[in-house]
């Protein structure tokens, strides 16, 4: 067996005979030091990961006994994936400490069954401040160049509150509350291990009998009469279901909806767990829209502007819906085409503007299809009978970037 053990961020080294038995010890230099070494143990410090994997294999073949240290709950977000898959989870008994997620709440105050938590660490830091901008508590595990100060640059505009968790556990410990602005503005050192972002007005909710981030909506392609809109000026649901299937929202994405309107695309996006950007040029239609994310209790960011020039100091979209545009419509959907990572989707009442928004999309190297939509919903009529009531057409075109068509497959 290898026995993992997790040195919590409480600072709690782990029991002596786990350790006293063991012939290999692995862990990083400080986990090492925390330790009493049984006599002539191999003691391997943690720095490239399959040196140390290979040394780990070679004791296992010999069912020599082996012991991995690691920080707080192995298992999250830690070294028990990369054992399990390189030895088999039968081969593993591991024994978590307290998480530094869960260390940074309980010195926050705060319960975290309802959190999301995102890791930056090695990985792309566009993700976890996505994560910040939908949901009003998530913890964020750092990593090099994308820290409190990383995140507090790219969160500078959000109404979000950051705790800064330091050096969990041990003397050097400092727990902090700051803005984005503030914690963009200061050099964090190293040390830094978990960042809380909250949106303190909604961060204590409801008590909820499942753990984790709130469930996906029990329903989408909402029925217009769940938005407030001006004299039917809305994405009908019909169109909306396909335009939600071909933006394909998730956590961690950000979405456009450009020409917003109601809002409807943006509040339904947001409500599937992505981050939404709405612009709208109308000052009513900016109202309408933070009303209608209000009512569904999601955090949607609303310009006030028209595009394509509101759109230049925003963050590169994954997905984009133009739901509006005129004249300016060919010049919109090649202003998102370049920069979206994944798909435009783009909703048009004339023909005579097809063309141009196609030829908007191919031109930034999107593969270009789309479609009519054009449905007939059942009216009653007097005598108890029913009938066919048509609803206008509407042009849907959408754009794919080829490499995302693979993006996030199995291989």
């Amino acid at each position: 067996m290898i026995t993992v053990v997790g040195m919590g961020a409480a600072g709690a080294a782990p029991a002596g005979d786990v350790v006293a038995g063991a012939e290999l010890v692995v862990g990083g230099r400080r986990h090492l030091e925390a330790v009493r070494l049984p006599e002539g143990a191999e003691r391997v410090v943690l720095g490239a990961l399959a040196p140390a994997l290979d040394t780990v294999a070679e004791y296992v073949a010999k069912e020599r006994p082996v012991v991995v240290l690691a920080s707080g709950d192995p298992g999250f977000f830690g070294i028990v994936r990369v054992l399990a898959e390189r030895f088999g989870a039968q081969r593993l008994d591991v024994r978590p400490g307290v998480s530094s997620v869960a260390a940074a709440f309980a010195r926050a105050g705060l319960p975290w069954d309802d959190a999301v938590v995102a890791s930056a660490h090695g990985r792309d830091l566009r993700t976890a401040v996505n994560l910040c901008r939908a949901h009003p508590k998530v913890a964020v595990l750092t990593g090099p160049g994308a820290g409190p100060a990383e995140l507090g640059a790219a969160l500078r505009t959000d109404p979000r509150v950051l705790v800064v968790a330091s050096a969990l556990g041990t003397g050097d410990e400092r727990v902090e509350r700051v803005t984005p602005v503030e914690a963009a503005g200061r050099d964090w050192g190293a040390a830094v291990s978990v960042v809380l972002c909250l949106d303190e007005a909604r961060a204590l909710g409801p008590v909820r009998s499942v753990a984790g981030p709130r469930p996906g909506p029990a329903g989408w392609a909402l029925d217009e009469t769940e938005f407030a809109h001006r004299d039917s000026m809305i994405t009908k649901f019909e169109v909306r279901a396909l335009v939600l299937a071909r933006l394909g929202p998730r956590p961690g994405d950000l979405v456009w909806d450009v020409g917003a309107g109601s809002g409807s695309v943006a509040v339904e996006c947001a409500r599937l767990g992505a981050a939404v950007t709405a612009v709208e040029k109308t000052p009513d239609g900016v109202e309408r829209v933070r009303a209608n994310a209000a009512a569904h209790g999601v955090d949607v960011r609303v310009v006030h502007g028209a595009a394509p020039t509101a759109l230049s100091g925003l963050d590169d979209p994954d997905a984009v819906f133009v739901g509006g545009g005129g004249r300016e419509l060919p010049a919109i959907v090649a202003a998102c085409a370049r920069r979206a990572r994944r798909a435009v989707v783009v909703a048009m009442a004339a023909l005579d503007r097809v063309p141009a928004a196609r030829e908007a999309l191919l031109g930034a190297g999107l593969e270009c299809d789309g479609v009519l939509l054009q449905s007939s919903r059942l009216a009653p009529l007097p005598g108890d009978v029913t009938r066919l009531a048509a609803t206008n057409p509407v042009f849907l075109l959408w754009g794919v970037r080829p490499h995302s068509r693979t993006e996030g497959v199995s291989p």
